[in-house]
């Protein structure tokens, strides 16, 4: 299969196995006011997604160093369509729900990266950089189906169905892949097992591991972004004397996480003329500003809400790809697995309590009900996305290569 065919085959794939991302976020004024949630729990059962992706991803993206990913991919695929349809099934309440969120977040692991490695191992030269872009930039593309998907499903069926529909969206990625992507023998060569998990060689690579730090604060504010977006945008409209456009919060979202795809392409090619790691510090301080505002904005006509929030969406999403490419072509050729398994291991991981610190602000600040608790809430992601280009500046700045920074 050609290029574009390999391109076009993962970044559906990716789409089809986004659809249980957001299902629980997406849900969380349903699941509280059925289960009687905090926001704390809340944070924990969002945050455990991401926390079961880190657990996995050093081991099953390593991997990818020595066995061909497919097979890693595929099983990953199946595992995550397995966990959607137990949590539509047998879920019922706090505990259950972690549960099955972890073993989701296990599946995310073999497939968000793994996917990644086998689009990069068969693409090369210049086309690997916009296929990286086009690739990580369809995250935000499933991320926001799955927003709608959940809400729209829950309105007409019940929250089951939303889950049911993400389970039948992982095997159907799974069938695809098994089908138009072919097994490819891996050179084992003589890494043994603990070679490929040590991440000493990817730390001492400082350009590599700048842009691995700078992924990290990139994602504690991104997925603080997208697990409270719905609540937020619900709260605002809940201040609104009159009626909002006839649009859920769960469609305006949709509409606002649907800008990181643009955000993410045109922040790459806007890297590739300017200079990545000029592009990226420019968009994490334009995003960081904006996170120490906006919650403070919730009672702000709704339209300005809205609006805030799209601009939001786009800087929050902007320097994803860049990032990624960044850490992708400084990675070593025989480490790549190693290197994005670590990117993935202290991205995810910080995403994984960045849901839960959001909640925690809330529920310490007064509650979901308060404009000051948003505005400090937002505010811990905008100081994470600050420390972003500190990062890269240190760590990058002796890099050789001019044309990739």
């Amino acid at each position: 299969m050609n290029a574009f065919g390999l391109i076009v085959v993962f970044v559906v794939a990716l789409v089809l196995v986004m659809l249980g991302n957001a299902t629980f976020p997406a849900l969380i004024p349903e699941f509280q006011a059925e289960w009687g949630l905090s926001n704390t729990e809340a944070g924990w059962i969002s945050g455990i997604y991401y926390a079961g992706y880190a657990a996995a991803v050093p081991f099953l993206v390593s991997l990818t160093d020595r066995e061909d990913a497919r097979s890693i991919y595929l099983f990953s695929t199946g595992l995550g369509a397995l966990s959607a349809l137990a949590f539509a099934l047998l879920a019922e309440g706090f505990w259950t729900a972690m549960a099955f969120r972890a073993l989701a977040g296990v599946g995310l692991a073999g497939t968000y990266m793994v996917g990644l490695k086998l689009l990069t191992d068969r693409i090369s030269g210049k086309g690997q950089s916009r296929a990286i872009s086009l690739y990580t930039s369809h995250f935000a593309i499933g991320n926001s189906l799955s927003v709608l998907m959940a809400g729209e499903m829950t309105k007409f069926a019940g929250w089951s169905w939303a889950f049911g529909v993400a389970a039948i969206g992982g095997f159907v990625a799974f069938l695809l892949v098994l089908i138009c992507v072919r097994p490819r023998v891996q050179p084992r060569g003589t890494q043994r097992i603990s070679d490929i998990l040590d991440v000493r060689p990817v730390i001492r690579n400082r350009p590599a591991f700048g842009y691995i730090l700078g992924y990290v604060a990139h994602i504690w504010e991104l997925f603080g972004f997208r697990n409270w977006i719905v609540v937020f945008l619900a709260f605002s409209i809940s201040l609104q004397p009159e009626p909002v456009w006839g649009l859920s919060a769960t469609q305006v979202a949709t509409m606002v996480l649907l800008l990181g795809l643009p955000a993410s392409v045109i922040g790459n090619e806007f890297s590739l003329r300017f200079g990545r790691r000029r592009v990226i510090t420019v968009i994490m301080l334009c995003s960081a500003l904006l996170a120490c505002t906006i919650g403070f904005m919730a009672a702000l006509p709704f339209a300005a809400v809205a609006a805030l929030s799209g601009l939001y969406g786009m800087t929050v999403t902007g320097e994803s790809a860049s990032l990624t490419t960044g850490v992708v072509q400084h990675a070593e050729a025989s480490r790549k697995g190693a290197t994005m398994a670590l990117q993935s291991l202290l991205g995810f991981g910080a995403g994984a309590i960045s849901p839960l610190a959001f909640g925690v602000v809330l529920d310490l600040a007064g509650g979901a009900g308060e404009v000051m608790a948003w505005g400090l809430a937002f505010g811990i992601l905008g100081l994470g996305a600050a420390l972003g280009p500190l990062i890269l500046l240190r760590l990058t700045a002796k890099s050789s290569s001019a044309a990739l920074l």
